[in-house]
């Protein structure tokens, strides 16, 4: 993973960014939802925690551009849990990559609000966070790297 997870300074501007795109995608995968486009919907749910995942990174200075690191990151760096990641990570994999795998609007809705709730969590623990636990969380991660 040479290059792929490394320090950079921290930024609430790329934080900003990955905010608006995490919105963005939510926002999309409804409109998808609504047009029985559910395969598309599904991936754009997991983005959409993805890239607000990404943005607690950019706001702690961490370039992570591996998806299944960020995800154990977002636990062995902040404590949060990423079980609900994880789980929309493998459902986009089966929807996107494989022909085999059913979805259902229930469960697409499911993981639209699964989605919310991750997204409202991740934006809250990001609000709360200071210089000195941006520090912290700095020196951590150069511990676990």
């Amino acid at each position: 993973m040479e290059g792929k997870l490394r320090l950079v300074s921290p930024s609430e501007a790329i934080k900003d960014s990955y905010v608006a795109k995490s919105e963005s995608n939510l926002a999309s995968a409804k409109i998808l939802l609504d047009n029985q486009r559910l395969e598309e919907s599904v991936s754009l749910a997991y983005y959409s925690m993805y890239n607000m995942l990404s943005a607690i990174l950019f706001q702690v200075g961490i370039k992570c551009e591996n998806h299944a690191a960020s995800i154990i990151l977002l636990n062995a760096l902040f404590g949060i849990d990423n079980k609900s990641i994880s789980f929309a990570k493998d459902e986009r994999i089966d929807k996107q990559y494989y022909v085999d795998f059913g979805v259902t609007r229930e469960d697409t809705v499911e993981l639209i609000e699964t989605a919310e709730e991750f997204n409202k969590n991740l934006f809250d623990f990001s609000s709360k966070m200071n210089s000195q636990k941006i520090k912290d969380y700095r020196e951590q991660f150069l511990k676990l790297v």
